[in-house]
């Protein structure tokens, strides 16, 4: 090779660097060239996790990308900053669609995605059923079922949908009872903090009777507690009762059959596992164990109650909710006092990780977010989000995840999310007439009461 031809090598091969290294430099700084807009620009990335794994994802009706088998997550790169129509798509299930802005050199997140199948499966369980109750380990649940003009209870194994007979209505009514043509009306059942024993509280005649039933002896135990109105397991002792009579809270004692006061002129309390949150007659909210030995003041200024008020108490481990009537307060740990949050609530919902609640009444759907929301959409602590408005009265509310919500409204099943980013999408679930819904949040299985047969789909969410 002469001296010529290497010089005019090496010049190239230094032009041609010069040319690619800032090239190169460019690239891995993360500018692109848009040919649409014949811009430079630095692009952004999207995240997408869904559930069922094996989604397709669509930009601007155009297939991008399948989502990991493994893991239901997709990321697509490199593309330029503006707005683009996202859709999750797969056969048999609802489409998921957002429009959602990627921002320069920023990953854009869509990770709480749900598809709702377009015709879930819901096995029929039993028929001539009238009402259920499920266990707080959400294995078992007691259906009350009717043959003729009586009712009798039944345990359903929620794991082999295996039935057992439990009482009928016969063995709790006397002679007397009978003789007279008394019914007993199953007013509430509720189960004990271990699933073992179930509490009856019935109406015979015009007075109340309340009833322990052990699952395993089938016996019923009578239990003499006049003018009750409200009882309870006691949580650290399933032989003990907690009784709620004219503003005082007292315990009762099977093993011993004795009773005692615990607290007395209280307006509500509420049981959060190991303690108890009560609200005194003079306003003032307590925090206390059952030894009551160390009780916690917590406001400074009293709460101001109305005399002909119902109060509710909601406790979570981290927040505590008053309702007074229809108006819901929030107790605020900083400033030690009540803060209003609505004036027209009917009932609240915490969510499965306790990080946000939702509060309804019979028309309208609002999310108030108890912490600092980093995933995207990020919400502030104490941002409130409205949801939904119906004409229709709207049924029984759960949480399906902690992103979804699951409801009924005049025979329609309804999931909604609360991504509020664009459109919030809300979907139709199923459809059945005059039905009642019951999330199991522990099995992820949907049980739907109608026309008197109960009816149970498949785990629906991981």
């Amino acid at each position: 090779m002469t001296k010529r031809t290497r010089t005019i090598l090496f010049i190239s091969l230094a032009v041609l660097f010069c040319l690619i290294a800032p090239l190169m430099v460019f690239y891995s700084l993360g500018w692109r060239i848009d040919w649409e807009t014949k811009k430079i620009t630095q692009p952004g990335i999207l995240y997408v996790k869904a559930h069922p794994k094996g989604t397709y994802i669509y930009i601007n009706n155009k297939l991008k990308k399948k989502s990991d088998f493994f893991f239901g997550t997709t990321l697509i790169k490199n593309l330029p900053p503006q707005k683009y129509n996202v859709e999750v798509k797969k056969q048999g299930f609802h489409t998921w669609q957002k429009t959602l802005e990627i921002k320069a050199r920023q990953a854009t997140e869509a990770k709480n995605i749900i598809l709702i199948s377009e015709n879930p499966v819901l096995n029929s369980l039993s028929k001539g059923i009238e009402d259920i109750f499920f266990s707080p380990d959400g294995k078992k649940a007691v259906l009350k079922e009717m043959s003729g003009q009586n009712w009798s209870l039944k345990l359903l194994d929620l794991n082999r949908n295996v039935k057992s007979r439990l009482i009928d209505e016969k063995n709790v009514l006397t002679t007397l009872d009978i003789a007279k043509g008394r019914k007993a009306a199953l007013i509430n059942l509720s189960f004990s903090p271990d699933s073992k024993r179930v509490l009856l509280e019935l109406e015979v005649g015009e007075k109340l009777e309340y009833y322990i039933l052990e699952i395993d002896k089938l016996i019923p135990i009578f239990l003499d507690f006049p003018n009750i109105e409200k009882i309870e397991f006691n949580p650290r002792n399933n032989n003990k009762l907690l009784l709620y009579k004219g503003k005082e809270l007292i315990e009762a004692d099977l093993d011993n059959k004795t009773t005692s006061p615990i607290l007395e002129k209280i307006a509500s309390y509420s049981i959060l596992k190991n303690n108890i949150y009560y609200l005194d007659k003079a306003g003032f909210l307590f925090k206390s164990d059952f030894s009551f030995n160390q009780r916690e003041r917590l406001n400074v200024y009293p709460f101001l109650l109305k005399q002909e008020a119902d109060y509710k108490i909601y406790a979570s481990p981290d927040n505590v909710f008053l309702k007074e009537n229809e108006t819901l307060y929030i107790f605020n740990k900083e400033k030690r006092a009540f803060e209003k949050v609505s004036e027209s609530v009917k009932d609240l919902k915490f969510s499965p990780d306790y990080k946000k609640i939702a509060y309804f009444n019979n028309n309208e759907i609002w999310i108030l977010f108890l912490e600092k929301q980093y995933s995207q959409p990020q919400k502030e602590k104490g941002d409130k989000l409205f949801l939904t408005r119906f004409s229709e009265k709207i049924g029984r509310i759960s949480w399906y995840t902690d992103h979804y919500l699951i409801f009924d409204i005049k025979g329609k099943i309804k999931v909604v999310e609360i991504d509020d980013r664009d459109k919030i999408n809300i979907v139709d679930f199923a459809e059945f007439k005059d039905s009642e819904i019951f999330w199991n949040q522990i099995n992820k299985k949907l049980y739907v009461l109608s026309d008197k047969t109960l009816y149970a789909s498949e785990k629906l969410v991981p």
